[in-house]
């Protein structure tokens, strides 16, 4: 009986097991030796996809741009309800690759599904009817917001023991011990709120903008 083939090696089964790593163990797991011993083959035989470690995170970061939803700002959708959906979209492919944000935060670069996220946006606040550079900043804006939600969490960040929050010194803090385990719940708050403090300001611009043209 003849022996399976092993899986072709493609740009796509390297970007996916490249990844995975990342997402498990960190972008300083990421190698071309641990990578090939991952896929089963050789470290040289990557390179013929990826000329360097860069390269192919710069195709990890871009695999996670390609999960966020982009309908919104092509279905009707008025463009605050369109940016309040993309921004829940966004931050959902974030959380699900945290240890790749880092990467992300650089900007778009060439990356491709990155660059049509960002012409997504810009087109449907300029279709909406803010001006060019409106549309640029609120674009910069809301990238501001959602990468740095993903970039740590908040509750998460407090330790749980309470004698770390001495009341002499911390008088404010009496229940900071209790943050952490409630860290989905009030980071979704604080994600939420921010949110729609920043439509609602978007919003009031809107108006102004409309009124002066």
């Amino acid at each position: 009986m003849a022996r399976p083939r092993k899986p072709l090696l493609s740009t796509d089964r390297i970007v996916k097991a490249a990844r995975d790593l990342v997402d498990a163990e960190g972008l300083q797991a990421l190698s071309t030796r641990r990578l090939a011993a991952e896929l089963g083959v050789s470290g040289p035989s990557l390179y013929n996809h990826f000329r360097t470690k860069d390269e192919l995170l710069e195709a990890v970061a871009d695999s996670v741009s390609a999960q966020v939803d982009l309908s919104m700002f092509e279905d009707g959708r008025d463009w605050r309800t369109a940016l309040r959906d993309w921004a829940y979209s966004y931050r959902a492919a974030l959380r699900d690759h945290p240890n790749i944000v880092p990467v992300l935060a650089r900007g778009p670069g060439r990356r491709p599904a990155a660059l049509r996220l960002a012409d997504a946006v810009y087109g449907a606040m300029v279709g909406a009817g803010w001006p060019p550079a409106h549309a640029t900043s609120i674009g910069a804006l809301m990238r501001y917001f959602i990468m740095g939600s993903a970039l740590g969490s908040f509750a998460g960040g407090f330790v749980e023991d309470p004698s770390a929050y001495d009341p002499a010194d911390y008088p404010h803090l009496g229940q900071a011990h209790l943050l952490a385990e409630q860290q989905e719940k009030i980071d979704d708050r604080a994600f939420e709120t921010g949110l729609t403090a920043l439509l609602d300001g978007l919003s009031q611009q809107y108006e102004q903008v409309r009124r002066g043209a």
